[in-house]
Protein backbone atom coordinates (compact mmCIF):
# COMPACT_ATOMS: atom_id res chain seq x y z
CA UNK A 1 0.00 0.00 0.00
CA UNK A 2 1.26 3.47 -0.85
CA UNK A 3 2.51 5.52 2.06
CA UNK A 4 3.48 9.12 2.49
CA UNK A 5 6.27 10.61 4.54
CA UNK A 6 3.90 12.06 7.13
CA UNK A 7 2.27 8.68 7.72
CA UNK A 8 5.62 7.31 8.90
CA UNK A 9 7.17 10.45 10.37
CA UNK A 10 4.29 11.91 12.38
CA UNK A 11 3.96 10.06 15.66
CA UNK A 12 1.09 10.74 18.07
CA UNK A 13 3.39 13.03 20.05
CA UNK A 14 4.31 14.93 16.87
CA UNK A 15 0.66 15.37 16.01
CA UNK A 16 -0.12 16.57 19.54
CA UNK A 17 2.60 19.22 19.23
CA UNK A 18 1.35 20.24 15.80
CA UNK A 19 -2.08 20.71 17.33
CA UNK A 20 -0.63 22.72 20.19
CA UNK A 21 1.34 25.08 17.94
CA UNK A 22 -1.22 25.47 15.16
CA UNK A 23 0.20 23.44 12.23
CA UNK A 24 -1.89 20.29 12.55
CA UNK A 25 -4.66 21.29 10.10
CA UNK A 26 -2.29 21.88 7.17
CA UNK A 27 -0.27 18.73 7.86
CA UNK A 28 -3.44 16.68 8.16
CA UNK A 29 -4.40 17.77 4.65
CA UNK A 30 -0.91 16.83 3.46
CA UNK A 31 -1.30 13.34 4.95
CA UNK A 32 -4.54 12.80 3.02
CA UNK A 33 -3.35 13.89 -0.41
CA UNK A 34 0.41 13.24 -0.62
CA UNK A 35 1.69 9.80 -1.59
CA UNK A 36 5.32 9.64 -2.70
CA UNK A 37 6.80 6.18 -2.46
CA UNK A 38 7.90 5.97 -6.11
CA UNK A 39 10.70 8.17 -7.39
CA UNK A 40 9.96 10.58 -10.21
CA UNK A 41 12.53 11.78 -12.78
CA UNK A 42 13.13 14.79 -10.52
CA UNK A 43 14.25 12.65 -7.56
CA UNK A 44 16.19 10.27 -9.81
CA UNK A 45 18.22 13.13 -11.30
CA UNK A 46 18.83 14.61 -7.85
CA UNK A 47 20.05 11.31 -6.35
CA UNK A 48 22.25 10.53 -9.34
CA UNK A 49 24.18 13.78 -8.84
CA UNK A 50 24.94 13.34 -5.14
CA UNK A 51 28.44 12.51 -3.89
CA UNK A 52 27.34 11.82 -0.30
CA UNK A 53 24.39 11.14 1.94
CA UNK A 54 23.57 10.69 5.62
CA UNK A 55 22.04 7.48 6.95
CA UNK A 56 20.36 7.08 10.34
CA UNK A 57 19.89 3.72 12.05
CA UNK A 58 18.71 2.66 15.51
CA UNK A 59 20.62 0.25 17.75
CA UNK A 60 19.38 -2.45 20.10
CA UNK A 61 19.76 0.03 22.98
CA UNK A 62 17.29 2.42 21.33
CA UNK A 63 19.88 5.08 20.51
CA UNK A 64 19.97 6.43 16.94
CA UNK A 65 23.20 6.70 14.97
CA UNK A 66 23.86 8.94 11.97
CA UNK A 67 26.65 8.16 9.53
CA UNK A 68 27.98 10.04 6.52
CA UNK A 69 28.56 8.01 3.38
CA UNK A 70 30.51 9.49 0.48
CA UNK A 71 31.98 8.61 -2.89
CA UNK A 72 32.04 9.83 -6.47
CA UNK A 73 28.93 11.44 -7.92
CA UNK A 74 26.31 8.79 -8.50
CA UNK A 75 27.80 6.14 -6.19
CA UNK A 76 24.32 5.81 -4.68
CA UNK A 77 22.56 4.33 -7.69
CA UNK A 78 18.88 4.33 -8.58
CA UNK A 79 18.01 0.70 -9.37
CA UNK A 80 14.38 1.49 -10.17
CA UNK A 81 11.68 3.88 -8.97
CA UNK A 82 11.48 2.16 -5.58
CA UNK A 83 15.05 0.97 -4.92
CA UNK A 84 18.45 2.51 -4.35
CA UNK A 85 21.71 0.64 -3.99
CA UNK A 86 25.40 1.18 -3.29
CA UNK A 87 28.58 -0.69 -2.47
CA UNK A 88 29.52 -0.32 1.18
CA UNK A 89 33.21 0.58 1.33
CA UNK A 90 35.58 -0.69 4.01
CA UNK A 91 35.99 2.00 6.69
CA UNK A 92 37.10 2.22 10.30
CA UNK A 93 35.61 -1.21 11.10
CA UNK A 94 33.32 -0.02 13.91
CA UNK A 95 30.29 -1.46 12.09
CA UNK A 96 27.78 0.59 14.06
CA UNK A 97 25.35 1.15 11.19
CA UNK A 98 25.67 -2.40 9.86
CA UNK A 99 25.28 -3.78 13.38
CA UNK A 100 22.17 -1.71 13.93
CA UNK A 101 20.73 -2.92 10.63
CA UNK A 102 21.13 -6.53 11.79
CA UNK A 103 18.33 -6.00 14.30
CA UNK A 104 16.38 -3.10 12.74
CA UNK A 105 16.53 -2.64 8.98
CA UNK A 106 14.62 0.66 8.93
CA UNK A 107 16.61 3.76 7.93
CA UNK A 108 16.18 7.40 7.11
CA UNK A 109 18.40 8.93 4.43
CA UNK A 110 19.22 12.63 4.04
CA UNK A 111 20.59 13.75 0.68
CA UNK A 112 21.90 17.30 0.50
CA UNK A 113 22.54 19.72 -2.35
CA UNK A 114 24.21 22.57 -0.46
CA UNK A 115 24.73 24.96 -3.40
CA UNK A 116 21.05 24.70 -4.36
CA UNK A 117 19.93 24.67 -0.69
CA UNK A 118 17.92 21.51 -1.31
CA UNK A 119 17.52 18.32 0.69
CA UNK A 120 15.67 15.06 0.09
CA UNK A 121 14.72 12.79 2.97
CA UNK A 122 13.84 9.13 2.43
CA UNK A 123 12.37 6.42 4.64
CA UNK A 124 13.43 2.93 3.57
CA UNK A 125 14.03 -0.62 4.65
CA UNK A 126 17.50 -2.01 4.03
CA UNK A 127 18.64 -5.25 2.46
CA UNK A 128 22.28 -6.19 3.08
CA UNK A 129 23.74 -8.34 0.32
CA UNK A 130 27.16 -9.98 0.52
CA UNK A 131 29.45 -9.41 -2.46
CA UNK A 132 29.43 -13.03 -3.66
CA UNK A 133 25.67 -13.42 -3.33
CA UNK A 134 24.77 -11.30 -6.35
CA UNK A 135 27.58 -10.66 -8.89
CA UNK A 136 25.12 -9.07 -11.32
CA UNK A 137 24.13 -6.45 -8.76
CA UNK A 138 27.78 -5.78 -7.95
CA UNK A 139 28.52 -5.11 -11.62
CA UNK A 140 25.57 -2.74 -11.71
CA UNK A 141 26.77 -0.85 -8.62
CA UNK A 142 30.50 -1.01 -9.39
CA UNK A 143 32.54 2.19 -9.64
CA UNK A 144 35.22 1.38 -12.18
CA UNK A 145 37.26 4.58 -11.95
CA UNK A 146 37.11 4.99 -8.15
CA UNK A 147 39.53 3.33 -5.74
CA UNK A 148 37.76 1.53 -2.89
CA UNK A 149 37.67 -1.70 -0.91
CA UNK A 150 34.19 -3.22 -1.04
CA UNK A 151 32.75 -5.05 1.96
CA UNK A 152 29.09 -5.56 1.09
CA UNK A 153 26.20 -4.09 -0.86
CA UNK A 154 23.13 -2.33 0.47
CA UNK A 155 19.79 -1.94 -1.23
CA UNK A 156 17.25 0.53 0.10
CA UNK A 157 13.59 -0.30 -0.53
CA UNK A 158 11.87 3.08 -0.47
CA UNK A 159 8.84 3.44 1.79
CA UNK A 160 8.33 7.20 1.46
CA UNK A 161 10.21 10.41 0.73
CA UNK A 162 9.77 14.16 0.96
CA UNK A 163 11.60 17.37 0.12
CA UNK A 164 12.64 19.70 2.93
CA UNK A 165 12.38 23.46 2.84
CA UNK A 166 15.64 25.37 2.10
CA UNK A 167 15.51 27.49 5.25
CA UNK A 168 18.82 27.73 7.14
CA UNK A 169 20.79 25.59 4.65
CA UNK A 170 24.13 27.33 4.15
CA UNK A 171 25.41 26.98 0.57
CA UNK A 172 28.69 25.05 0.42
CA UNK A 173 30.73 24.11 -2.63
CA UNK A 174 33.16 21.33 -3.48
CA UNK A 175 36.54 22.05 -5.06
CA UNK A 176 35.26 20.69 -8.37
CA UNK A 177 32.26 23.03 -8.25
CA UNK A 178 34.50 26.00 -7.43
CA UNK A 179 36.82 25.09 -10.32
CA UNK A 180 33.82 24.98 -12.65
CA UNK A 181 32.59 28.37 -11.45
CA UNK A 182 36.06 29.94 -11.84
CA UNK A 183 36.85 28.42 -15.25
CA UNK A 184 35.42 31.35 -17.29
CA UNK A 185 37.33 33.88 -15.16
CA UNK A 186 40.56 31.92 -15.53
CA UNK A 187 40.04 31.74 -19.28
CA UNK A 188 39.43 35.49 -19.41
CA UNK A 189 42.54 36.22 -17.32
CA UNK A 190 44.64 33.97 -19.57
CA UNK A 191 43.32 35.83 -22.61
CA UNK A 192 44.19 39.21 -21.03
CA UNK A 193 47.66 38.00 -20.09
CA UNK A 194 48.26 36.84 -23.66
CA UNK A 195 47.10 40.22 -25.01
CA UNK A 196 49.35 42.09 -22.56
CA UNK A 197 52.30 39.93 -23.54
CA UNK A 198 51.64 40.61 -27.24
CA UNK A 199 51.35 44.34 -26.59
CA UNK A 200 54.63 44.34 -24.68
CA UNK A 201 56.36 42.57 -27.58
CA UNK A 202 54.91 45.06 -30.03
CA UNK A 203 55.88 47.99 -27.83
CA UNK A 204 59.44 46.71 -27.52
CA UNK A 205 59.64 46.30 -31.29
CA UNK A 206 58.35 49.84 -31.89
CA UNK A 207 60.92 51.30 -29.50
CA UNK A 208 63.83 49.44 -31.06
Amino acid sequence: MAKNFAEIGFSKSSKDLQEKYGSRASYERMERITFRNSLTPNEIAFISNRDSFYISTVGENGFPYIQHRGGPKGFLKVLDEKRLGFIDFKGNMQYISVGNLATNNKVCLFLMDYPAKTRLKIYATTEIIELKENPELYELLNLETYQFRPERMMVFHIEAFDWNCPQHITPRYTLDEIDTFLAPQREYISKLEAEIKALKVQLTANNS
